[in-house]
């Protein structure tokens, strides 16, 4: 595979001489990942059902697609075979769909999943069994290790929580001259935690004041008694860090309340289903950090969207473009490599530097965790619209 064809956006993916040639000669390679000897197995364990699902859907479509471009030339004569499992939006379904990849299945790789919580719950398998683990959508950083401590066979494709929570707080104050803001999580969520204390940080360093804090847990659906109270706080800006199914409703509520105020979250809003939710008029008003945008005038994204379009008839998510970026990460690391071993490839992984992929240009710190922006959307009349992209510093 030397040079790839993603829908009109070309990735080429150099291998060098040597590489090939350690990759051919000695006869010790390890067999790991190899589905008969001409595929390469690599494990999707994703929230495909359950209270997420929209997430999990999305990442596997953008992954297949990367994939069936990958296999129109292959890798040194071999084709990605994806083998997926439903974690079903469980951390327990989680760690046991790890294992049967890991053991089972024996993949090259595994990608998993589409929520912090649920990738956590998998990387002590990954790391046990000497398996590469890439996350496309993990955004808590422990999932690539805590403090100076980094989880050797884990990776992500996505920027992480502190990053998307400050880029939140700076755009609160910048663009509403925001001085009190009220924070809503979900207790029961690391992603959601971990995104309001990296924007309480930001926002309180730079002068604003957090007037309410307030939470829920996942599966709740009445919000009138919280919103009440924030609304009594008289925030001029919301920080929302959660999911689709709740956040739609907890918009709702909030207008039909009289809440009018800007409403901010994360990626985690970035659904389809989140406009069914919460209508379109009550979405006005409304932004988000996220990945990319569709809107974006990149030519590389737009060759992506409309391959993805012409092959799901729909719109791509952030979900799907990083579902997309993580097959041609894996791509690139096992064709440097040489190799279906995975300890070769976690190797090459940890090597990953400027891969020009539709979520930006990639290259990973020593965390495993890639240097780049984030884009920040804003809902109108119930379409996401592109505000503007931030750089990290």
């Amino acid at each position: 595979m030397k040079k790839k064809k993603m829908g009109g956006l070309l990735l080429s993916l150099s291998l060098s001489a040597t590489l090939l040639l350690a990759g051919c000669g000695g006869g010790s390679e390890s067999s790991g990942g190899s589905g008969g000897g001409d595929t390469i197995k690599i494990g999707a364990n994703m929230e495909l059902s359950g209270g997420v699902a929209s997430y999990g859907q999305s990442g596997v479509q953008g992954l297949e697609l990367a994939f069936d471009e990958i296999n129109k030339e292959g890798i040194d004569g071999k084709k990605l075979e994806l083998v997926k499992v439903d974690n079903k939006s469980d951390a327990a379904e989680a760690t046991q769909g790890a294992l049967k990849l890991a053991t089972q299945d024996k993949v090259a790789v595994m990608v998993g999943a589409a929520t912090s919580t649920n990738t956590l719950a998998q990387v002590q398998i990954a790391t046990d069994q000497k398996i590469p683990l890439i996350t496309p959508t993990g955004t808590n950083p422990d999932i690539t290790g805590k403090g100076d401590k980094v989880n050797d066979f884990v990776f992500r494709t996505c920027f992480i929580d502190p990053f998307q929570g400050t880029v939140a707080a700076n755009f609160a104050q910048s663009k509403f001259q925001s001085k009190n803001a009220a924070i809503f999580i979900d207790t029961a969520s690391d992603y959601s935690k971990g995104l309001a204390k990296a924007f309480e940080e930001s926002y309180t360093k730079a002068g604003g004041k957090i007037v309410a804090e307030e939470a829920y847990v996942a599966k709740d659906t009445d919000f009138r008694a919280t919103l009440t109270r924030i609304k009594s706080a008289k925030p001029d800006f919301i920080f929302l860090p959660g999911y689709y199914e709740e956040v739609g409703l907890i918009v709702k509520q909030a207008r039909e309340a009289g809440i009018d105020v800007p409403i901010m979250g994360g990626d985690g809003w970035d659904s389809p289903k989140l406009v069914e939710i919460a209508g379109g008029d009550a979405l006005d008003n409304t932004f988000i950090t996220n990945h990319y945008s569709a809107a974006d005038p990149d030519p590389k994204i737009q060759d992506f969207v409309k391959a993805y379009e012409a092959e799901y008839k729909s719109t791509p998510d952030g979900f799907a473009a990083l579902g997309y970026d993580t097959g041609y990460m894996i791509a690139d690391a096992i064709e440097r490599a040489g190799s279906t071993d995975p300890e070769k490839i976690k190797e090459a992984l940890a090597e990953t530097k400027d891969l020009a992929l539709v979520s930006g240009n990639i290259t990973l710190n020593d965390h495993h965790d890639p240097i780049k922006s984030a884009s920040i959307l804003k809902y109108e009349a119930g379409e996401q619209t592109f505000d503007s992209k931030v750089d990290p510093e």
